[in-house]
Formats: structure tokens, sequence, C-alpha cells
């Protein structure tokens, strides 16, 4: 574990947080939803519980002129400090397989780099949200400062819009996306197969949003 500055020593950060906080500095102005740089993201943990479970992989990917950018992608898997051999059923990530495994604390600063101020997309964004504040906060640092947007609620509004259905936005899966918008299941369950698919499903979600593709904050929280 790495413990980069104490709560009496602020001094101390790692240049690459100083890096991360400095690109929210200038307050972001109203863009063109083209000219945003969106990731998708997702995790892959031990379990649900934010304090006592562990993030085992984070996949994530580019979306640039509301495209995919293929070459623009991050893939990693961490040390297993935490071992559920249940949610292994899920994930398939064991002790032994041979993944190139990075610490929890490099795993951070790699991901900080990658995404920088983008506007962050998951499914059940929450979640990952959390477990990401969860170990920024276990080595010593401050949470995520980007805007997030969550496929699960986008989709939720679609829904309402078209079909009227009355149902809270943020109870559908990623499976009900998957069958509602036709898209391959093939690589669910990883982290980089779901930030795909997740890329994916917000590109089908925007157009029917009719959002002003002046402003894109209307959609982000």
């Amino acid at each position: 574990m790495n413990f980069w500055f104490s709560n009496n020593n602020k001094n101390d950060l790692p240049d690459f947080w100083k890096e991360y906080i400095n690109c929210f500095e200038n307050k972001q102005r109203k863009k063109a939803i083209e000219s945003v740089r969106f990731i998708a993201f997702d995790t892959e943990t031990t379990g649900f519980d934010y304090k006592n479970d562990r993030v085992l992989s984070i996949g994530a990917i580019a979306i640039k002129d509301m495209a995919i950018d293929v070459s623009d992608q991050l893939e990693l898997y961490l040390e297993q400090d935490v071992f559920n051999s249940e949610t292994v059923e899920i994930h398939g990530i064991r002790k032994n397989h041979d993944f190139t495994r990075v610490s929890e604390g490099e795993a951070i600063e790699l991901f900080l780099k990658y995404i920088g101020n983008a506007v962050l997309i998951a499914h059940h964004a929450d979640f990952d949200r959390r477990m990401i504040n969860s170990a920024l906060q276990r080595n010593g640092l401050g949470n995520l400062k980007n805007r997030f947007l969550d496929t699960g609620i986008l989709f939720g509004k679609t829904k309402h819009i078209i079909y009227s259905r009355e149902r809270k936005y943020n109870h559908y899966t990623l499976d009900e996306l998957c069958d509602d918008m036709k898209i391959s299941k093939s690589d669910r369950h990883t982290a980089s197969g779901d930030a795909f698919i997740t890329a994916l499903a917000f590109l089908k979600i925007i157009p029917k949003l009719q959002i002003k593709r002046t402003d894109s904050s209307s959609i982000l929280f």
C-alpha cells in the first residue's frame, strides 16, 4: 500500500496528483458535445463493499468526436490483496492468472494520468466512482474530480421518453441495454469488455435524448 502524504503534511503530494488536480483549475466552459473527451470505464472488484473489497481490474476506452477511439484505451490488472472465490464466477479473475499486475498505488497513478479531466462514463457509475475513491483514500489522496455520466440513468430517460414506462432510471442493467440496443455481450464481465459495451451504449443513447449538440452540460452531473 502506498501512502504519499499524511493529513499533517499535504505538501508532499505526488506529482501525478498535482498534475491531475491542475487539470480542473480552470472552470470548464460549455462545449459542443463533439469536442468533449469522454472515457467509458468499468471496474471488476472482489465484491460490493466499498471499504473492504478491492478493485481487481480497470478497463477504459476514449470517445472523441462522438466516436470510439480504439487507439486510446487502458487495461489494468491489480495485485490481489483480497480474494473472494464467489465473485470469481462472475469476473473470472483468479489469483494465479498470468496477468501483468500492478499495485493499487500504481493503478491509481496510471488511471489518473489516462483520464485527466475527461468526462467519465460508467454503468451504475456511483459504484465504480466509490470503488476508485476508496482506493484513492487508502493511498492518502482525495476523490475523483471528473464529471460523470451513468448509462443506466441515461437509458432510463430514453425509455421514459419513448415508451413512457414507469420505472426508476437507475434500475436498468447493462444486459438490458445490450438486449434493447442489439449490442453483443461476448465480452461481458471483463473490465475492458464492459467499458467498450458502455461506450457503444452511450453513443446509441445520446441521439435518442435529443440533446442540443452545442451544450454537453445538459447531460452531465
